[in-house]
């Protein structure tokens, strides 16, 4: 039995996700799998690669053989050149994490209201006019 790690498909039909899993290599692309050992969102910016280094070295030591696609995604996370003995890449990119937006005080925002609106109300406007032609025509 050929054991091969491959890519498993979830997601809808425009926004991919996939699973690293290991699986009969006769089993379909989203068959049944033995193992799943890492995620991959390839829609996200920096894409997202979670891979569990340890469950791959495992695998690619009982032989199990990787496909083109999840070849590429190891050796961006090193576990490749680490299982070869070769050097390590350039780390990943990461997400920058969000800055915090700054608050109102922050921008100087005074916080003394008037207590009155700037605009009037809609209907009491259409009030004051009927208001206003019925004066003028009892006038």
């Amino acid at each position: 039995m050929a054991v091969k790690i491959k890519l498993k498909r979830l997601g809808k039909i425009r926004s991919p996700h996939y699973r690293i899993v290991v699986a009969d290599s006769r089993t379909r692309r989203d068959g049944r799998a033995i193992e799943e050992i890492g995620k991959y969102h390839p829609t996200y910016h920096p894409s997202i690669i979670e891979v569990d280094a340890e469950r791959v070295a495992y695998w690619l030591g009982v032989g199990a053989q990787p496909t083109e696609p999840v070849l590429a995604i190891l050796k961006k996370t090193g576990d490749w050149q680490k299982f070869k003995g070769e050097p390590a890449p350039a780390p990943l990119l990461t997400a920058e994490p969000k800055k915090a937006r700054p608050s109102f005080e922050a921008l100087g925002g005074d916080d003394e209201g008037k207590g009155e609106a700037i605009t009037q109300k809609k209907k009491a406007e259409k009030k004051d006019e009927a208001a206003a032609e019925s004066e003028s025509a009892e006038a």
